[in-house]
C-alpha cells in the first residue's frame, strides 16, 4: 500500500473512533484528505469524506442500538428532516464561503465548551425533557438545521448534535451520542447522494478509508458503552477543544 493510503487509513481509523464516542471525526479525516490530495476539488474531498465516514457512523449506530433505548418518533422526525437539510446543504456548499462560516462556528464552539466545562452535572443523568409532539418538532428542527450545516461545511456536526441532545432534550452524554449517530447517518447519506450523483467521489480512496473508519467506530462505541456518560463527556470536551484550536488557527493563518 502506498504511504499516502496508509496515512489516510490511519486517519480514518482514529476519526471513526473519535466520531463514535463524541462526534468530530471530520476534524481528523477531512484535513488528512486535503493534505494528501491538495490538487483535488474541494467538493470531491467532501464527497470522499462522507463516503468513508457514513459506514463508521452506521456501525457505531448499530452498536448503540443494541444497548441504548431511544424514542422512535423523535428519531424518525430528526432523520427525515436531516435528509432534507443535508441534501440542501451539500447543494449549496460552493455558494457559502468557508471564510464566512468559520468565525460563527468558532464562537458557537467556544460557547459550548465554556457551558459544558462550567456545568459539571450536564449530561450526567438521563432525564428526557420533551415527549410526544414537542419532541418530534424539536427533533425535526435539530435534524434539518444541523443536517444543512453538515452538508455545507461539516466539521463539528457530531459534537453539536451531542450538545443539543444533552442541553435541549435532557439526555445524558451516552444517550446523546447514540442519538447523534442516527441523525448523522442521515445527514451523511443526503450529502453523499448529492456528491456521488455529481461525480464528486474518489471510490478507491473512500473504500480504504471506510474499512478503517468502521474499525475505529466499533472500538469507540464499545468503549463508550462500557464506560458510560462520564467517558463520553471527557472525549466530547477534548473534541470541542480541538475543533476550537483548529478553527482559530485556520482563521489566523488566512
Amino acid at each position: 500500500m502506498e504511504p499516502e493510503y496508509l496515512f489516510l487509513a490511519a486517519a480514518a481509523l482514529f476519526a471513526g473512533f473519535v466520531d463514535a464516542v463524541a462526534g468530530g471525526g471530520g476534524l481528523v479525516q477531512l484535513p488528512a484528505l486535503f493534505t494528501v490530495l491538495p490538487e483535488a476539488p474541494a467538493a470531491t474531498l467532501f464527497g470522499t469524506n462522507k463516503a468513508a465516514s457514513i459506514w463508521g457512523t452506521a456501525a457505531a449506530a448499530n452498536q448503540y442500538l443494541r444497548r441504548v433505548r431511544l424514542p422512535g418518533p423523535l428519531l424518525a422526525a430528526a432523520l427525515t428532516a436531516a435528509l432534507a437539510g443535508g441534501w440542501l446543504g451539500a447543494r449549496t456548499v460552493s455558494a457559502l464561503p468557508a471564510g464566512i462560516i468559520k468565525p460563527g462556528v468558532l464562537v458557537l464552539l467556544i460557547g459550548v465548551a465554556i457551558y459544558t466545562f462550567c456545568k459539571r452535572e450536564l449530561g450526567t443523568t438521563h432525564a428526557p425533557r420533551l415527549v410526544g409532539r414537542a419532541a418530534a418538532i424539536a427533533g425535526a428542527l435539530t435534524g434539518f438545521g444541523l443536517g444543512f450545516y453538515d452538508g455545507v461545511f461539516g466539521p463539528g456536526t457530531g459534537a453539536f448534535l451531542v450538545f443539543v441532545f444533552v442541553r435541549v432534550f435532557g439526555y445524558d452524554f451516552l444517550h446523546a451520542s447514540a442519538a447523534a449517530k442516527f441523525v448523522n447517518v442521515s445527514t451523511n447519506a443526503a450529502a453523499l447522494a448529492y456528491f456521488a450523483g455529481h461525480g464528486h467521489l474518489l471510490w478507491a480512496v473512500a473504500g480504504v478509508m471506510a474499512v478503517c473508519n468502521v474499525c475505529g467506530a466499533v472500538l469507540g462505541s464499545r468503549l463508550a458503552l462500557r464506560f458510560g456518560a462520564p467517558f463520553v463527556r471527557r472525549v466530547f470536551l477534548c473534541v470541542v477543544s480541538a475543533l476550537i484550536a483548529k478553527l482559530a488557527v485556520d482563521l489566523y493563518t488566512v
